[in-house]
């Protein structure tokens, strides 16, 4: 499969993700323990790179697994970013609001291109490097309601301990996904056993953090293996199922492709979702929103569109061919 037919499904499914989430809701709450869904994403990752690890080791040659402990101890590490990760998030909150929080989150657009650069050693051009942050401009002002509205106002009265922890999350999240990429690309293992181990440790640390919140809770709504289903509904289901394959999806894409396409893919998801949410939701669509569509799809274009589209590039035959360009220079003179 294509890696932007992958992308472009990456897209549709993160999407989807936020209002499936909504829609679960009943009378505007969580009928079921919201701290279950990934870990039972995660289980459900785990199973279906399982099955497909299983059919893969039918053929022959049998996929290369390396079970070298060296290599197996890598895995946990995205598991414990993101940990880390979640708790900053929730201490970000504690100092600006949601609004403040989803713009300071584009920072990680940039941050993911800057590792991109020094951790993987990727070069970029100058063309993408301008495209990446017309990327981050252009989300950003799809999301900024107006400077005469009070959102405006949050954003630059925030205290100076909410923009740390918003940076902090932002390279968070950012090195997480470059950690990924890195050690999917670091051999040649199949992708389903690397997804495997991937996997097997965010289900161990997604059931710590069930366990924890036991403890934190008292046990008052019972352990968390009697509140894994609880409420669960339809809807909630494919809450689980589109979170599962979205994972699976990008572990994809960290194999074959690179957190560029990841970060495009999540980026135009949001702007989706908000163009749905005119729909389904009746959210009042604004003027900044347009504007950061139109800026996201020339972002989209100046970095994937070949060279020769965006700049006037020297002939290949010149280029190629000194005799030519001595003759060319000579007619130049001549002209003159």
């Amino acid at each position: 499969m294509q890696w932007y037919m992958v992308a472009l499904l990456l897209t549709v499914l993160t999407s989807s993700q936020g209002i499936l989430t909504t829609l679960s809701q009943s009378n505007g709450r969580y009928e079921y323990d919201y701290a279950t869904v990934p870990f039972l994403a995660e289980v459900f990752k785990l199973l279906v790179s399982s099955m497909f690890l299983w059919k893969e080791s039918q053929k022959s040659p049998p996929p290369k697994m390396t079970t070298d402990w060296r290599t197996v101890r890598l895995y946990p590490i995205p598991s414990i970013i993101y940990l880390i990760h979640n708790n900053v998030q929730f201490a970000t909150l504690t100092y600006v609001d949601t609004s403040t929080y989803q713009i300071m989150g584009n920072l990680k657009i940039v941050t993911t291109g800057i590792l991109f650069r020094l951790v993987l050693k990727r070069k970029l051009s100058n063309l993408q490097w301008m495209a990446i942050i017309l990327l981050a401009v252009g989300t950003t002002t799809s999301q900024v309601k107006g400077c005469g509205e009070s959102s405006c106002e949050s954003l630059l009265s925030s205290p100076i301990e909410g923009y740390m922890l918003g940076i902090l999350s932002a390279c968070l999240s950012a090195l997480a996904g470059i950690y990924t990429e890195f050690l999917m690309k670091k051999n040649n293992d199949s992708l389903y056993w690397q997804n495997v181990q991937l996997y097997t440790f965010g289900s161990i640390f997604n059931m710590a953090r069930l366990v924890v919140d036991d403890f934190r809770g008292g046990f008052e709504n019972g352990p968390w293996w009697q509140r894994i289903f609880n409420g669960y509904s339809i809807t909630t289901w494919m809450v689980v199922i589109n979170l599962g394959s979205t994972g699976l999806l990008v572990s994809w894409l960290m194999k074959y492709a690179d957190n560029i396409v990841k970060v495009y893919s999540t980026s135009m998801a949001m702007l989706l979702t908000t163009v749905l949410s005119v729909h389904l939701f009746n959210f009042r669509p604004t003027l900044q929103l347009f504007l950061g569509i139109i800026v996201c799809m020339m972002s989209l274009h100046m970095y994937f569109a070949p060279p020769q589209m965006l700049v006037d590039l020297p002939s290949p035959s010149l280029k190629s061919d000194p005799e030519s360009l001595a003759e060319a220079s000579s007619d130049r003179r001549s002209d003159s």
